[in-house]
């Protein structure tokens, strides 16, 4: 028996959010991403109700799916108010690409929730999506 049919395989991850075409663009832009065959906004003037979107990276590998939900309270971290309930790293090669992509990701709606990019054993980022998702941005291999 292979690997593949002893473990389950990570699909995607899915993400909630109250507006699903807004985050897939913030993630599509944010990463690089496109969107699977059919899930691209609509360009003959049709109304826009997408509520699940998958977006795929250049080998049409799923990476997120984004799902509308009606109400969804953003997180309150570093408070446990409202906890992260799930975040991803993403990992950059450098200092001067953690600057980068933090500008990038605050240009496209994101907000800096914690500013650790002065660690030098570890610099980083953790920011919120347009939706109030936790993620973070550090120097660090994939």
């Amino acid at each position: 028996m292979s690997l593949e049919e002893l473990y389950p395989r990570r699909m995607h991850t899915a993400l909630d959010t109250t507006d699903a075409r807004g985050l897939a663009e913030f993630y599509r832009v944010l990463l690089g991403l496109q969107y699977r065959p059919g899930d691209e906004p609509p360009v003959d003037g049709t109304p826009d109700d997408a509520d699940w979107l998958v977006l795929v990276d250049d080998d049409g590998n799923r990476q997120l799916a984004i799902q509308q939900v009606d109400a969804l309270p953003p997180s309150t971290w570093p408070s446990s108010e409202v906890p992260m309930q799930l975040h991803i790293d993403y990992a950059v090669p450098s200092a001067a690409e953690l600057e980068r992509h933090r500008q990038r990701a605050e240009e496209l709606g994101a907000t800096v929730l914690h500013d650790r990019s002065d660690d030098e054993g570890e610099p980083l980022y953790v920011l919120a999506d347009p939706a109030g998702h936790p993620f973070c941005l550090l120097v660090g291999e994939p």
